[in-house]
């Protein structure tokens, strides 16, 4: 096949996708997820349900493939502000401080919703691969002696994942700073 031809319909398939996990997505957030059918969803994206069922088996799936781009986008954003030009104290922050936001949203689905979509392995391995990301921001913290460096960035990026998991119990963006606030200086140098 010629490629302008392979490319439309990649991008077709692309749209098709697109436009199944947004429209999943907003049915959730209306109906929640035991009120949400593939019928529904074939009907909002706009397409037969032949064509869904071609895409995905059912609507576990599709918010399945939704999640994964949740946390793509949420782990480009994080990483984003982690590389962006400045003292490695400065970007620690703002990578901790997105997180703990993310964190906060997160809780904000419900505990029904929750459970399918964290239970897959998509989720192990963006929790690997932002503590990875993270260590990394506190062992340049390390070097520069803005954190503090008696224990292990490995062990630094743990306390920090799980002190911020916290947010998700807060419901304000005040808590969330300060959660955040006391984090970091748990991160600072002794002495």
């Amino acid at each position: 096949m010629p490629k302008l031809w392979n490319e439309t319909i990649e991008e077709h398939r692309r749209a098709v996708r697109d436009a199944v996990l947004k429209t999943t997505a907003a049915l959730v957030a209306e109906q929640g997820l035991r009120g949400v059918t593939m019928s529904r969803i074939a009907e909002g994206s706009g397409i037969g349900r032949a064509t869904l069922y071609k895409y995905f088996p059912d609507v576990e799936s599709i918010m399945v493939a939704w999640h994964e781009q949740q946390i793509a986008g949420h782990l480009a954003e994080l990483a984003g502000l982690g590389e962006r030009p400045g003292p490695p104290g400065e970007r620690l922050e703002a990578v901790l401080e997105r997180y703990a936001f993310i964190q906060q949203q997160r809780h904000g689905h419900g505990a029904e919703l929750s459970a399918v979509l964290h239970r897959g392995d998509h989720v192990a391995h963006a929790e690997q691969h932002l503590r990875h990301f993270v260590q990394g921001v506190l062992a340049e913290g390390v070097q520069t002696g803005e954190v503090r460096e008696d224990v292990s960035p490995d062990e630094l990026a743990g306390y920090c994942l799980h002190a911020l998991a916290g947010a998700g119990a807060l419901s304000s963006k005040a808590a969330v700073r300060r959660l955040v606030a006391v984090t970091l200086a748990g991160l600072r140098p002794q002495g």
